[in-house]
């Protein structure tokens, strides 16, 4: 019973992460409303590149992989990414380059809003 639980946890903190790549990649879409969801976006695009071009692993990788743990189960030790990710979409790319294209989207992401913010012809600064 109790496996099962750190097991459905662990599930969880899986399709939580999922859900914070896909705001990542995405999150500029959404945020062109509000204020506080794109500082908290401009804010999240940072943490990612720090994450990926770091020597660190996401909170929730590793929160991921105690949980698999306390299941019995055998915990993968490479990033998030890479053990998700890289053996369906890019079997073959390096972890470096994975981390490169991580990268790139997040600065693409801040390109966006460099453009929304960009002073305008006419406007006051």
């Amino acid at each position: 019973m109790v496996m099962n639980l750190y097991q459905g946890l662990a599930q969880v903190v899986l399709f939580a992460h999922l859900v914070w790549i896909a705001w990542v990649i995405s999150g500029c879409l959404l945020t062109r409303h509000s204020a506080f969801l794109r500082w908290f976006h401009i804010l999240s695009l940072l943490y990612g590149i720090v994450i990926e071009a770091g020597p660190w692993y996401c909170p929730l990788t590793l929160l991921e992989q105690a949980l698999m743990n306390r299941a019995g189960l055998t915990p993968y030790h490479e990033g998030f990414l890479i053990h998700y990710l890289q053996a369906v979409i890019y079997p073959d790319v390096s972890p470096q380059l994975l981390m490169w294209v991580g990268t790139a989207i997040c600065i693409v992401n801040l390109g966006v809003y460099a453009w929304r913010f960009r002073p305008r012809a006419g406007t006051r600064v």
